[in-house]
């Protein structure tokens, strides 16, 4: 699968996509090509094209700010991925969430009574509140203004060479 990087209007990296995705954003003029890749072309019936490796959004967004929707996977990435008991960072398949408040006692299903608990630790609480249960929480769950993008991570030795000038980390080995 060959990915390319999009950059936005202010050339700071954006998005990484398929290929396919960059050359119909070019034939319809939403960006333009920075970078071709040195090593691979699109083969069409009569000739080859040059791949893009790196192309930059035309259009400037504005950015609107939208409700943050709440979601098991927003709950997790709100708390870092850490259990709020025990504040140990696990794997999203080892995470769970709990009611502060115990749904049972009253507790609802909002931003301000969930958190994100591993299983031993739900298990340890059970249907108690942290304090009936001897469990201290780490911070006070509140509904974010805002969450963290979602990262990229790539291993610096696969970035694409004509990438390199555009990414925003330290690339030497």
């Amino acid at each position: 699968m060959t990915i390319v990087l999009f950059l936005d209007a202010d050339w700071r990296p954006l998005r990484v996509a398929h290929w396919t995705r960059a050359v119909t954003d070019l034939f319809l003029g939403k960006i333009e090509v920075i970078e071709y890749s040195r090593d691979r072309t699109i083969k069409a019936v009569n000739r080859e094209f040059p791949m893009p490796a790196v192309v930059r959004v035309l259009r400037r967004f504005r950015r609107e700010r939208q409700a943050i929707r709440f979601s098991r996977l927003n709950i997790y990435t709100r708390d870092g991925f850490t259990c709020q008991y025990c504040g140990e960072r696990k794997d999203s398949e080892e995470l769970t969430f709990d009611h502060v408040l115990p749904r049972a006692a009253g507790g609802r299903t909002s931003w301000e009574n969930i958190v994100t608990c591993c299983v031993p630790c739900n298990a340890t609480k059970a249907n108690r509140t942290p304090q009936q249960a001897g469990l201290r929480l780490r911070k006070r769950p509140t509904k974010p203004h805002y969450l963290p993008a979602v990262t990229v991570k790539m291993d610096h030795r696969r970035v694409p060479e004509e990438w390199r000038p555009y990414w925003n980390i330290t690339l030497d080995p």
